[in-house]
């Protein structure tokens, strides 16, 4: 089965060797260094900044065809032909070289986290009582206290739904098509209102094209209906199977086709997903409050990824993410701030073999085995569609749901909750890991089922009842942040947790604040101290976290915004792209023509 794989370029420093993508690439993601007199009120406008865009393609000698923004602070830049290798490297270091740049990555190809498995009778013991298997769910006690409500919305990002199967029926709002590449797209045009899934294959007579050449033969996956129905199915129906919510609607947001999606596409759809608004696409009537990515890189958090997180988490969206499947460290979005990235155990509580582990995996939830996978609705068409059916999947894909789902109900139970509250709760109620006799530890080795700790796979094993509860109850301790004013870049801004409140008969014990996102690392003076200050280093829009915990153990989390605004001359460095003047962006660029004579020499 087709592993996920996104090559991603980082921020590195000036003239640094770029990360080369395996696969041809024809869009490049570029984010300008803000001008001196632009500030969080009054940004850039776009048509200026795609001017700048297109001066510094010029400068840089790349042809361009066209270019758009993507989210807030990046562009993507459209060149006439595909690059690869040696050539798309040489491509993003020049624009690196411009001192306007902060930093440039290609609009790589995301693929799905999905395993194949083998059918298998045990059909949803993932969602039963924890009695006979360890890591099931303990959905019935959830839902004695609610089965979710019908305006909650969670969106599922992937290849797209199935959107007539029966057991979806009156369960689906209006979604939309961000698959913006015809050759890619299996429904014969670009972006539109339609996000039904027409199939995701890879044939052999494929591959022999260069566009698939390095794409997995394999068939249709309908790995987006499989996850709508694992969040909410069509329930008390006399039909198929149970979701976890069975009243909340479910958006279908369709970012990829054929050997995954682009990561642009991927970004757009999450944006819009959100309610946030994407040009050329209609406004989203139903934004959702979850969104499910159970998509995958083989590289870090990149700045458009943490830039789009931040604007879905500021407009209240928890976004989901699957650990991935390579049993080994998670790569992005799961190690992106902000996130709550779910790996998979096994029925009996241990880490599967294939999941990903360690410090940046939130909380585990069932991913199934070869022996026991997950059940839930399918299609049996191995191309084009064929019937609506169910079938049984394993992998951290269908972990992610299983916590998306519960999210859902834990916003009928509480509707205020925000993204990092539905965590931290989520967190909270989680059980304790499970230790199987003989079992090896997961830091000893992640690549066969291990025995889990909360710095390997996450807080604990998802309690759909406990979660429930938990959104309920009025004791948890309240994180309050003081709002901060825009200050020059280079200055600190006041960290105020003083407004913060213990629940009734308790007392805050522990304060801590950590930076979310930034385009540099910020200095925080005490980060155990409710009043303390952070220096922010160049201009930019930072996110800090505050977490308080009173003497019961309990949890709240409040995010605070800050603003560093640039200074006469632009401001300096920022974070992985540019040079700090016009002097070694013209140094960089004689070096550079140096180097290509001397190879022509050679």
């Amino acid at each position: 089965m087709l592993k996920f794989i996104a090559a991603a370029l980082l921020a590195v420093p000036l003239l640094a060797p770029a990360q080369t993508s395996q696969e041809p690439v024809r869009n490049l993601i570029v984010r300008l260094k803000p001008q001196a007199e632009s500030t969080a009120s009054t940004r850039e406008a776009p048509q200026a900044a795609r001017e700048r865009l297109r001066s510094v393609a010029n400068a840089a000698g790349v042809g361009f065809e066209d270019e758009r923004t993507v989210g807030r602070h990046h562009q993507l830049l459209r060149m006439p032909a595909a690059q690869s290798g040696a050539q798309l490297e040489a491509t993003v270091r020049r624009l690196r070289l411009n001192p306007d740049v902060l930093d440039v990555e290609p609009d790589v190809r995301v693929r799905r986290l999905a395993v194949p498995s083998d059918p298998d009778y045990v059909r949803q013991w993932h969602l039963q009582a924890p009695t006979t298997y360890a890591a099931a769910m303990n959905m019935p006690a959830a839902w004695d206290v609610t089965t979710g409500s019908g305006s909650v919305v969670v969106a599922v990002l992937d290849v797209g739904v199935r959107l007539n199967h029966p057991d979806l029926a009156g369960r689906l709002v209006a979604g939309y098509d961000f698959v913006s590449e015809v050759e890619y797209s299996n429904d014969g045009d670009g972006r539109d209102a339609d996000p039904n899934d027409p199939g995701d294959w890879v044939s052999e007579s494929d591959k022999r094209s260069p566009l698939f050449s390095t794409c997995d033969t394999e068939a249709s996956s309908w790995h987006g209906t499989f996850i709508a129905g694992q969040i909410a199915a069509a329930t008390n129906n006399g039909l198929g199977v149970a979701g976890i919510d069975w009243q909340a609607k479910v958006l279908p947001v369709r970012i990829a086709g054929k050997c995954g999606a682009l990561l642009s596409d991927l970004l757009d759809g999450m944006r819009w997903a959100a309610g946030l608004s994407v040009a050329g696409a209609p406004a989203n009537a139903t934004p959702a409050r979850v969104l499910n990515l159970s998509f995958g890189g083989d590289a870090a958090c990149s700045p458009s990824y943490q830039d789009v997180i931040d604007e879905i988490t500021d407009a209240g969206a928890l976004l989901v993410v699957a650990a991935g499947n390579e049993a080994g460290a998670v790569a992005r979005p799961a190690d992106c701030n902000g996130v709550l990235a779910v790996g998979a155990v096994q029925e009996d509580g241990r880490k599967t073999a294939y999941s990903n582990y360690g410090a940046r995996v939130g909380i585990s939830a069932p991913g199934g085995t070869q022996t026991r996978p997950i059940y839930s609705l399918d299609n049996n068409g191995i191309t084009t569609p064929g019937v609506d059916t169910y079938g049984e999947k394993l992998g951290t894909s269908f972990s992610s749901p299983q916590a998306a789902g519960v999210a859902a109900l834990m916003l009928a139970v509480n509707p205020a909750l925000t993204p990092a509250q539905l965590v931290v709760r989520m967190q909270d109620a989680a059980r304790p890991h499970v230790a199987v006799a003989g079992a090896l530890r997961c830091s000893t080795n992640g690549t066969v089922p291990c025995n889990c700790d909360t710095s390997t796979c996450g807080a604990g094993l998802l309690d759909g009842a406990q979660a429930v509860l938990a959104a309920g109850s009025s004791l948890v301790p309240r994180a309050v942040a003081a709002p901060v004013t825009t200050v020059p870049a280079g200055n600190a801004v006041a960290l105020n947790g003083n407004g913060s409140t213990a629940s009734t008969g308790a007392s805050i014990v522990a304060y801590r604040w950590a930076q979310v996102s930034g385009p540099a690392t910020a200095s925080i003076a005490n980060p155990s101290a409710a009043n303390t200050t952070a220096t922010l280093p160049v201009a930019g829009s930072y996110v800090f976290s505050l977490t308080v915990t009173d003497n019961a153990g309990q949890r709240d989390v409040a995010r605070l915004a800050a603003t560093a605004s640039a200074n006469g001359s632009g401001g300096d460095g920022g974070g992985g792209g540019g040079g700090a003047s016009g002097w070694w962006w013209g140094a960089g660029l004689w070096a550079l023509a140096l180097l290509a004579w001397r190879r022509r020499a050679a």
